[in-house]
């Protein structure tokens, strides 16, 4: 898949934006959409990059003119090696009549051991982190694809709204579908991964599809809010009934969510060259989605049927883990695996130090491996 050419996409010299201390951002946090400064880019490219991103073309723009600066940093989930890797990125109208952006990572002289197929996180987009995450999954033997949903990263959209959770959901089914078609994959293993609300995606279009998957990664799935990211009962009851008027408005309180979901601290500030990604506070519409999501999915767990591997951090505030663990016993899969891993944050994958990022990769692809021999 090609990329397609846009007119928002401008080149820009990433020399010009670049310095030695390229890596280091200032002690200003990126919080409730604060801008952060960062050093050694120009004055040119921190315009971009402070731009308003409800609207698409600012974060295309945005995406273009930076992301070698961001796959630079020194993060371990860019410095693995992940050569014979080759990628593709497309834009795609689907039957909604939205441009959403995808991207595939496949081993270059191999066929894939089998497909898996990514769910990215809330106010999240596949071409930060998750870039990381995939070129390690298929330099392992793996096909990976992954989408943006509507409204977040390169996909068309309001940014950080989500309308209807089941119309997303119906929109991951949808483009998931057609690349399963694909001639070349069609009769490979397919999987699912999902992480944080990734999770509750990934669970949901199982449950559409209860006989289309091979199985299921979650990483710290968002099966329930952890209660103290759910603001207090009448304050929930107010900000619903406001939601039917300004389902818009960015006006639902939340603390930090880098700092609740990363561990490591060098890691919390490279968060904030994920430029693109949504860090307002949300949209009312959106949180009384998730909310009712997240009730939904705790009401259904003995539903899910196919094989899991289920991976939360203890300390994890974001997203409850005694959910996960509750998934675990009530998943009626005769194949299931459930891994707590002590002390560890929200973003196993992104936010830990990195021998507990390299452990949990580790048993994920070996998982992966179980799976596909």
């Amino acid at each position: 898949m090609a990329l397609k050419p846009g007119k928002f996409f401008r080149r820009h010299s990433i020399d010009a934006y670049r310095t030695k201390e390229v890596n280091s951002v200032r002690s200003e946090k990126a919080v409730m959409g604060k801008p952060v400064k960062f050093q050694g880019i120009s004055e040119e490219l921190q315009k971009i990059i402070d731009a308003d991103m409800d609207n698409v073309d600012a974060r295309r723009r945005a995406r273009d003119a930076f992301k070698d600066v961001q796959l630079s940093i020194d993060h371990c989930l860019f410095k693995m090696p992940h050569a014979g890797v080759k990628m593709n990125e497309s834009y795609e109208v689907n039957s909604r009549g939205l441009e959403i952006y995808s991207k595939s990572w496949l081993p270059e002289t191999s066929l894939p051991k089998a497909m898996v197929y990514f769910c990215h996180g809330y106010g999240d987009t596949c071409t930060f982190f998750v870039e990381g995450i995939a070129r390690k999954l298929a330099s392992s033997g793996y096909g990976v694809f992954a989408m943006d949903y509507p409204g977040f990263g390169l996909s068309e959209g309001l940014h950080g709204y989500i309308p209807s959770f089941d119309k997303l959901v119906d929109d991951v089914i949808e483009r998931y579908s057609k690349v399963k078609e694909n001639a070349e994959i069609c009769n490979l293993p397919s999987f699912l991964f999902g992480q944080s609300m990734g999770g509750a995606v990934a669970l949901k279009v199982h449950l559409k599809q209860p006989d289309a998957w091979n199985g299921a990664v979650l990483v710290a799935p968002m099966c329930k809010l952890a209660d103290d990211m759910v603001p207090p009962w009448l304050v929930t009851q107010i900000l619903i009934g406001m939601a039917k008027f300004l389902p818009k408005q960015k006006l639902v309180p939340q603390q930090d969510l880098a700092e609740l979901a990363f561990r490591d601290v060098k890691k919390r500030e490279q968060a904030a060259y994920n430029v693109i990604a949504y860090k307002h506070k949300p949209r009312l519409r959106t949180a009384v989605e998730l909310l009712h999501t997240t009730q939904e999915i705790e009401k259904q767990l003995d539903k899910v049927s196919l094989p899991l591997l289920i991976l939360h951090g203890k300390n994890d505030t974001v997203t409850d883990p005694s959910i996960s663990k509750a998934l675990y016993e009530k998943a009626s899969s005769s194949d299931k695996k459930l891994t707590l891993y002590e002390d560890a944050y929200h973003s196993l994958l992104e936010g830990e130090p990195d021998e507990m990022i390299f452990r949990v990769l580790g048993d994920i692809i070996s998982w992966l491996d179980n799976h596909t021999s």
